[in-house]
């Protein structure tokens, strides 16, 4: 392991912390899974902090989460990309510069943005001896749906 490794670590480590300590109360595992869908901690720990303060700026997202501003600045600018956040100016009676102030999607749109992807992923896997003995597959077996509804909960039961 060279020292770029070990300093890598370090640093991924130090975001984990703050991360946790950031969704106090969440489950690591959950942390975890946010971290996966939004492809990286910094990114997972933004939408947490969005999601307990909904019409933050950047710079009160950067105060909040002890992320650089220019760090956050980048991942809002993806993440608003990526429609996984929305942002308007913020309104006030003043002259001067009104900030941006951000708002983060709610978690069933984000699983379902990215429902597709794993479904296909997952299909793929299924396939797998099919696309190793060269044939091409011909199902799709794998289906997930998304639904904040609870009566499914009592569909499965009978």
């Amino acid at each position: 392991m060279s020292a770029d490794d070990s300093n890598d670590d370090g640093v991924q480590e130090d975001v984990r912390e703050r991360l946790e300590e950031t969704a106090e109360g969440l489950d690591a595992r959950l942390v975890d899974l946010l971290s996966w869908i939004l492809d990286t901690e910094t990114r997972a720990r933004i939408y947490v902090y969005l999601r307990e303060h909904p019409h933050a700026t950047s710079e009160e997202i950067a105060d909040g989460t002890g992320l650089y501003p220019s760090t956050v600045r980048e991942a809002l600018a993806a993440l608003h990309e990526e429609g996984k956040v929305t942002r308007g100016k913020r309104e006030s009676g003043g002259a001067g510069n009104n900030p941006y102030e951000y708002d983060a999607m709610p978690p069933a749109e984000l699983v379902g943005s990215i429902v597709e992807e794993v479904q296909e992923e997952l299909n793929t896997v299924f396939n797998l001896d099919s696309l190793l003995g060269g044939e091409t597959p011909n199902s799709s077996p794998v289906t997930i749906n998304v639904s904040e509804d609870d009566t499914r909960q009592d569909d499965r039961d009978d």
